[in-house]
């Protein structure tokens, strides 16, 4: 499924922004956001930016002078991003991270928030990085640590495979949580030409939402999980949704639901 691992078409962007961002993307963002106000930097790209959480809390915190371009390779999570819009003006533009339609030496610092997972050549997508980067320049990214460290991610895996037994889906295991070793990361900075060495912290959160239905919605609605589960039959998406939201109550309660996430976070200077 790794084509499929990488399409946010249709409700999916939709779902991602109501239902993800919240989850476990928006603590994350405030991390990038404290890191950006050190930097003071007047020209800032994102790369895979989604549907814009980080550009929103970087919006609400740069210099008034300063430049935002946020780029995405999927037009429909940048059209949600730009409806939902930002405290100041950003420029929203289609762009590959591997090839990015910029001059070397361009930006003052490139953030990437739970991006790298998803670059089939990620050396080559810090190099373009590195590329545009100024001299002195600051890479920022963060990539998710493994899915047993996850709560949630975790357990509608596990729950998906039980009602896919033949062929359970893998998407959170195999692309949003398989990148996690710090070893292998390290090594694809330096082929990236990264060669000073780079800071990787460890932060642990919490995911906090309503019910237990919420990350379920979140997780086999809003991400390319979906199309895996739909693979199994079109009518399949309700009832194993049903079933990841029994599996998360059973473990968290049936009410308010809190479990832990974490992260890597990297910071690689040009």
């Amino acid at each position: 499924m790794p084509d499929l691992d990488k399409v946010f078409t249709g409700s999916i962007s939709r779902l991602y922004e109501s239902h993800l961002v919240p989850l476990i993307f928006e603590p994350y963002a405030l991390d990038i956001q404290k890191k950006i106000i050190g930097l003071h930097a007047s020209r800032i790209l994102e790369v895979a930016a989604g549907t814009g959480v980080v550009t929103r809390a970087m919006a609400t915190v740069v210099d008034d002078e300063a430049t935002i371009v946020a780029t995405d390779l999927n037009q429909a999570m940048l059209d949600e991003a730009s409806a939902v819009g930002a405290a100041r003006p950003v420029q929203w533009l289609k762009a590959d991270a591997m090839a990015l339609p910029f001059p070397d030496n361009e930006f003052d610092a490139v953030v990437c928030q739970f991006g790298a997972m998803f670059f089939p050549d990620k050396s080559r997508a810090y190099s373009e990085a590195r590329r545009v980067l100024k001299p002195g320049g600051t890479f920022i990214f963060n990539v998710w640590d493994r899915i047993e460290e996850n709560e949630f991610a975790d357990v509608v895996t596990a729950a998906l495979a039980g009602l896919f037994p033949a062929d359970p889906p893998r998407f959170l295991a195999r692309t949003p949580h398989g990148y996690h070793e710090r070893s292998t990361i390290a090594c694809d900075l330096a082929s990236g030409g990264f060669t000073r060495p780079a800071e990787l912290v460890t932060v642990a959160l919490r995911s906090r939402a309503a019910s237990a239905r919420m990350p379920a919605v979140a997780y086999c609605q809003g991400t390319p999980l979906r199309s895996e589960i739909e693979a199994q039959g079109g009518a399949r998406l309700a009832e194993a949704t049903d079933v990841a939201a029994d599996a998360i109550r059973q473990r968290f309660g049936g009410h308010a639901v809190d479990g832990k996430i974490q992260a890597h976070i990297i910071t690689a200077v040009k």
